[in-house]
């Protein structure tokens, strides 16, 4: 009977047990760390990965990945300093290096590193002219990167890569940007015709140079143009018969 009475208070016993060693018993795997609190106080180092034993509910812990975390920042309406209204968006890369620092510095890391990168697009392209933002956008990249980390720095957080993806014009800048490109092709154009017949007017002075010292060559190069011409048999030539050529059958 006594056996019988103590049945249920063991079963409960066990079960209570066994409640504790689930909570206990933790699993980190390679990327995760855990970092704990006992008696709400910070542990000294975070724990895992691999079997980690968690002494609820006296120790509690917060699950942190450490791999690197690909961030899309939404497309921002930024005015540049030339007075030019685009819109612009991002990627950051960045990830966990301090897992503690990334719990207790601050509340949420990805919403503040989001919130942080979206302001700092902002004020960093705010600063460029358009021809700045379209052409050097490598520099520009360089220079969020670095903002961005100075500030999640105090988190734990590293940003090791930010790149602007898509910078996107009003329809009327487009054109302008449309016509300008036109007019720059028209003038190099126009640039390299004028160069091409100042090229060849020194080609004829030199030629003329040349027939001036032998009047001959005026000669040949008259027979030479009269066989090209003929050379397509589809026309009647008419031309003078200079009288040089007649007197070799004229009498002396």
């Amino acid at each position: 009977m006594p056996s019988a009475a103590y049945a249920p208070g063991c079963l409960f016993a066990a079960l209570v047990l066994l409640i504790f060693l689930f909570k206990w018993i933790n699993i980190l795997k390679e990327y995760e760390r855990a970092v704990t609190f006992w008696l709400g106080r910070l542990s000294q180092k975070p724990k895992g990965p691999g079997l980690v034993l968690i002494f609820w509910p006296f120790e509690t812990m917060v699950r942190i990945s450490l791999r690197t975390i690909v961030h899309d920042v939404p497309a921002q309406d930024i005015i540049t300093r030339d007075n030019v209204s685009v819109k612009v968006n991002a990627v950051v890369y960045f990830r966990v290096v301090d897992p503690a620092r990334a719990v207790v510095q601050v509340e949420n890391y990805l919403y503040a590193t989001s919130q942080l990168a979206q302001t700092t697009l902002r004020s960093v392209l705010g600063q460029a002219v358009l021809d700045e933002l379209l052409s050097e956008r490598e520099k520009l990249n360089v220079e969020l990167q670095k903002v961005i980390d100075e500030h999640t720095n105090p988190w734990g957080i590293k940003v090791s890569l930010v790149e602007v993806k898509q910078v996107d014009l009003p329809p009327e800048m487009q054109r302008a940007m449309a016509k300008q490109a036109e007019a720059e092709r028209e003038k190099r154009a126009k640039i390299i015709h004028a160069e091409g017949e100042l090229q060849a007017a020194s080609a004829l002075s030199e030629a003329a140079e040349v027939i001036g010292r032998q009047p001959a060559t005026l000669q040949l190069r008259y027979l030479q143009t009269l066989t090209e011409i003929a050379s397509e048999k589809n026309s009647t030539i008419v031309f003078p018969l200079p009288i040089e050529l007649m007197k070799s059958f004229l009498p002396k």
